[in-house]
């Protein structure tokens, strides 16, 4: 057994036994759905990235950076991630608020009905379901690359090694194996891409060896590879396929299960606005070290097949033995964040939202979740056994998917007086068939749909469009009224002029990130990119009119007045006005 076998294998039991010692203390149904509601800020911040950052991001979009795209995916101002900000202002705040149990749970609550909170619910489990496949198909990727195993083998074991904490634990075991799963990859990731960076001779450097790879001139442009064997026949193709994916995303971030159902974990409401900013800025951070690194493992090999493993292979060849175990051992960390994440909310929405369970008893009610997530989880062991892997494309459609038929409803179930239950459930189904259908027909090839009519934007439009036409041909009703009035009555205990500082503090990150980033990104990307590729001005100085000058600016564009406006919504809401 070498050192990665031994540093995975020892890691794995970790998270077994915190799992075990957090289901010991399961006393009631709360406590297993939503961790007891006492979940502080870091453990907030570590649930809400572990259970973004699986194998989508370290396997299928690094390795998708390493094939030809690691250019826009570094520069990107990450614009999906300022939905964690966004969410949290105007969603998940009043989410936490309600005291549901889950997420479909709110919404039956809000339009006091059931057939929406069970289509809500279908979502969830049709959705990450997919989610999850993609992620123990990474996990089994990784595992049988490292070790004897076979696929089949290292499938079962990895399905094994989320599913028992999981099951027995619930949320509260749920989100302490995040939040040591999230320190894990995150010091990990950041001594990979230190290392790689002094030992390439530093980013100018870097940048001018990856423009000299002949078969990847494009890699670090602002578009990547485009072109006839690409996804993308022009610049702007790429362009408008990256705005899609990541608008979709940031509905996720904002309104997603797994996602926002964090904040019905947190503390109090500073916690959900302090935890979602710190994630906003830690997930970009982050997203752009794995990235950067998916483009400089083409300085060690630019033809590794399949391109998912790309950051595999690197840990084993690249990285020194030590690192490159810590970095293989935050890979399945991150893995099996998610998939403890994703089996758990498929298991609580099976038992609680789709309808086929009814029972006042906690005891027969937690057995019954605890049976679900088992038969579930077990369905997708068997597609994982069965359908070819293809991470990154599979999780890329299943965030369209919320985003789609979650986003303009779940937005307007807080903002909107004229929403009404017939609007929630014909959005939510108009935005979720809208958006599967096209991308069916995509997929075997019997439609080509151009970048502007992607089935991620087709559903949102048909979403927002039945919503607002049913809403105007129903009535809300009046238990509607009175709950959506309720739900804007700050309790009297978060108006707090002490947890109220602490939350502009943590608003004040956001302005930094983007007063700090594009510096960096000017001086140690596209400096060196444009000194590379020739395109200095004749004087020497920078074109500020490139596309890689452009997006570098684009994050003090995003983040500044994303910082500044975050600060006003809480005084507004939190602040000493309020309180008299």
């Amino acid at each position: 057994m070498d050192i990665y076998t031994i540093m995975i294998a020892a890691s794995i039991l970790v998270y077994i036994a915190i799992g075990g010692y957090a289901g010991r203390g399961i006393r009631d149904l709360d406590d297993y759905y939503v961790a007891g509601r006492r979940a502080p800020t870091l453990i907030i911040v570590g649930t809400l990235v572990a259970s973004l950052m699986s194998s989508t991001m370290f396997l299928g979009e690094a390795g998708f950076s390493y094939a030809g795209q690691a250019g826009p995916y570094v520069l990107f101002p990450q614009t999906a991630c300022i939905g964690y900000v966004i969410g949290a202002l105007f969603f998940g705040r009043y989410l936490r608020r309600s005291r549901a149990t889950t997420v479909a749970d709110f919404f039956g609550q809000r339009f006091n009905s059931t057939r929406v909170q069970a289509l809500a619910g279908f979502t969830i489990i049709f959705a990450l379901g997919g989610y999850l496949l993609a992620v123990t198909q990474g996990a089994g990727i990784l595992l049988s690359q490292l070790s004897d195993l076979s696929y089949a083998q290292a499938l079962i074991v990895a399905w094994l090694s989320y599913t028992l904490f999981t099951i027995y634990s619930g949320s509260r075991g749920v989100i302490l194996t995040d939040t040591l799963m999230f320190l894990v990859f995150t010091v990990a990731s950041v001594g990979a891409i230190v290392f790689l960076v002094d030992h390439f001779g530093g980013w100018p450097s870097i940048i001018e060896d990856l423009v000299a790879i002949e078969d990847k001139a494009d890699l670090m442009s602002w578009h990547g590879i485009v072109g006839p064997s690409t996804e993308w026949p022009t610049p702007m193709d790429y362009l408008i396929w990256a705005l899609v994916i990541d608008f979709s995303w940031m509905l996720v971030y904002s309104v997603s299960p797994w996602q926002s159902s964090r904040h019905l974990m947190a503390k109090n409401e500073h916690v959900v606005l302090r935890a979602a900013i710190i994630a906003c800025v830690v997930v970009a951070l982050l997203q752009v070290m794995v990235y950067g690194m998916g483009g400089v493992i083409n300085l060690g090999k630019s033809d590794i097949e399949p391109y998912e493993s790309a950051t595999i292979w690197a840990s084993l060849y690249m990285l020194p033995k030590a690192l490159g175990a810590l970095m293989l051992a935050g890979i399945v960390a991150a893995i099996l964040s998610s998939a403890s994440t994703f089996l758990s909310l498929v298991g609580f929405s099976a038992s609680n939202d789709i309808g086929i369970h009814k029972s006042l008893d906690d005891k027969k009610t937690l057995f019954f979740s605890r049976m679900m997530m088992l038969v579930i989880g077990t369905f997708v062991l068997g597609a994982a056994l069965v359908f070819p892997a293809d991470i990154f494309w599979l999780t890329t459609f299943i965030a369209t998917v919320f985003a789609s038929s979650w986003g303009p409803v779940g937005f307007m179930s807080i903002w909107s007086k004229r929403i009404t239950e017939s609007a929630a459930f014909w959005g939510m189904l108009s935005g979720l068939v809208l958006n599967v259908v096209p991308k069916f027909f995509e997929f075997i090839e019997v439609i080509d749909l151009p970048s502007y009519l992607d089935p991620a934007i087709i559903g949102a439009v048909a979403s927002l469009t039945v919503t607002i036409a049913v809403s105007r041909l129903t009535i809300v009703s009046e238990k509607e009224k009175s709950y959506i009035q309720k739900l804007h009555q700050a309790p009297a205990e978060e108006i707090d002029s002490k947890r109220t500082r602490t939350t502009y503090f943590a608003s004040t990150v956001l302005i930094a990130n983007g007063l700090i980033m594009p510096f960096v990104l000017i001086n140690y990307y596209v400096h060196p990119y444009q000194s590379a590729t020739g395109t200095l001005l004749p004087d020497g100085s920078l074109d500020w009119f490139t596309g890689e000058a452009i997006l570098a600016l684009c994050w003090f564009a995003l983040y500044v007045p994303l910082g500044v406006f975050a600060i006003s919504v809480i005084r507004k809401a939190y602040g000493p006005v309020q309180k008299s």
